[in-house]
């Protein structure tokens, strides 16, 4: 769908890795379960369930679905 001014919508540029996650660590929960995509440190503890993204593999999907149709 285009904009107003005509245009379509584009993923722009993906943020930077270290400074999108603060870089790789661990906190009081334990250690950061493994993106799925990249196998980066996510936000989410080893024990979280489900499907887990690291912060820039989750604004890379979002990207891909806000302008798929």
């Amino acid at each position: 769908m285009a904009d107003d001014d005509g245009t379509y919508c584009a993923p722009g540029p993906a943020p930077e890795r270290e400074a999108v996650t603060g870089g790789p660590g661990t906190t009081d929960e334990g250690p950061f379960a493994a993106c799925v995509l990249c196998q980066e440190p996510t936000e989410y503890p080893e024990s979280h369930k489900g499907v887990t993204l690291c912060p820039v593999c989750a604004w890379q999907e979002a990207q891909r679905t806000a302008c798929s149709g």
